[in-house]
């Protein structure tokens, strides 16, 4: 497996490869888009910093490819793939992300309490309107 080349990696003097230590670890559904073919990839995300993530799927990509990821509460970000191996990728974004929105449950409309939407959906009659 080659060396990653671009950001959030950066080379201390000895030549090493720094990454983010700030990576979770997680299971997470994203889709992905190659700026190179048509149509949307699933992407299962295996962890994840503000600089970059590392995904999962059955695509063909090559180092320094161009792609979009939609994230959940974060919305698209551009980035590169930075390497490559066997059904796994390392992608570097273009610019940094917040990674614990994306950890955060989908906001829904409705900003009551949870007990308390609970307790209006109880009083609703059953059966069909009419």
């Amino acid at each position: 497996m080659t060396k990653p080349f671009l950001p959030p990696f950066s080379a201390d003097t000895d030549g090493s490869v720094q990454r983010d230590k700030d990576r979770d670890s997680l299971f997470l559904k994203a889709t992905m888009r190659l700026a190179s073919a048509p149509g949307d990839i699933a992407v299962r995300v295996r962890n994840l910093s503000a600089g970059g993530m590392m995904g999962e799927a059955p695509v063909q990509v090559e180092r320094g490819d161009v792609v979009h990821v939609d994230l959940r509460n974060v919305g698209d970000v551009p980035g590169k793939v930075a390497w490559k191996a066997e059904g796994r990728f390392g992608i570097a974004f273009d610019h940094p992300i917040d990674p614990k929105l994306v950890r955060q449950p989908l906001s829904s409309k409705d900003d009551r309490p949870n007990f308390i939407r609970k307790i209006d959906s109880m009083s609703r009659p059953l059966g069909r309107k009419g």
